[in-house]
């Protein structure tokens, strides 16, 4: 297993596919600061073309609070990123049929399957700690990060979200043979779980209900609202992992 995750570390460099996710979370994480700090210069600039419409801009006052308000908006398109770039980490291998030698000559199979979902999620988690992280920074250094409510609870449950969207794609990447079923299967899980969100009784016990952070930085919610669907994606996780094992074992690689 440690041989398959140094594989699969050589792959992600070698293929540009870390890099290209880094870049991209990297500046994700710098554009949130940078457009509520360049929104009050933007609607100065505009205001002489709104006037002309008969439109009055008032003046913008910009905190912390607004960094995150971008921050909670611009993440899930870039797990939508993530999820489209490593959609194939499965498939291609069975395309190429590297898998066939490794197994042959005794490699479990679910030690191919964890180093592959260890290595999905630890990327996850780097590249989101990145993002977190210079948004984080830049916020401290122009305004205060104390005006955001439960900020690290916010942010780890968008986290999770993260993990069960990884899980979802082990899942469905054990069972298919191309990574656009992969998408399909995940996109699809996803939004289902968004579609459900309408129901109000369920709505508290979805895992899509994590990504709705700035309600708990503005004190809109509180924590405990959020034990619910923690727990259902937390159960979700683990019962993906569970049933991708099964499948693997089975699969015809």
């Amino acid at each position: 297993m440690k041989a398959f995750l140094k594989k699969e570390w050589m792959e992600w460099s070698r293929t540009g596919r870390m890099l290209i996710l880094l870049l991209v979370f990297a500046l994700f994480g710098i554009m949130n600061p940078a457009i509520a700090k360049l929104t009050p210069w933007m609607m100065e600039n505009m205001a002489g073309s709104l006037s002309d419409a008969g439109l009055v801009a008032t003046a913008v006052q910009v905190d912390a609070m607004t960094s995150w308000v971008q921050f909670y908006k611009n993440i899930p398109v870039g797990l939508i990123i993530f999820i489209l770039v490593t959609s194939g980490n499965f498939t291609s291998e069975y395309e190429k049929g590297t898998l066939i030698p490794v197994v042959t000559r005794g490699l479990a199979r679910r030690k191919i399957l964890a180093a592959k979902a260890v290595f999905l999620i630890a990327a996850w988690t780097v590249l989101y700690a990145l993002c977190f992280g210079i948004t984080y920074g830049y916020n401290a250094y122009f305004w205060d990060n104390g005006i955001a409510g439960n900020l690290f609870f916010a942010a780890a449950g968008t986290w999770l979200f993260g993990v069960w969207a990884a899980a979802l794609q082990v899942f469905f990447s054990s069972v298919s043979k191309s990574s656009s079923q992969v998408l399909l299967g995940t996109g699809g899980v996803a939004l289902g779980t968004y579609l459900l969100g309408i129901i109000p009784k369920l709505a508290d016990l979805l895992p899509v209900k994590l990504m709705n952070g700035t309600a708990l930085l503005q004190k809109a919610a509180d924590p405990g609202d959020y034990y619910g669907c923690i727990a259902v994606a937390g159960a979700m996780v683990l019962l993906c992992m569970a049933a991708a094992v099964a499948c693997f074992d089975r699969k015809q690689l």
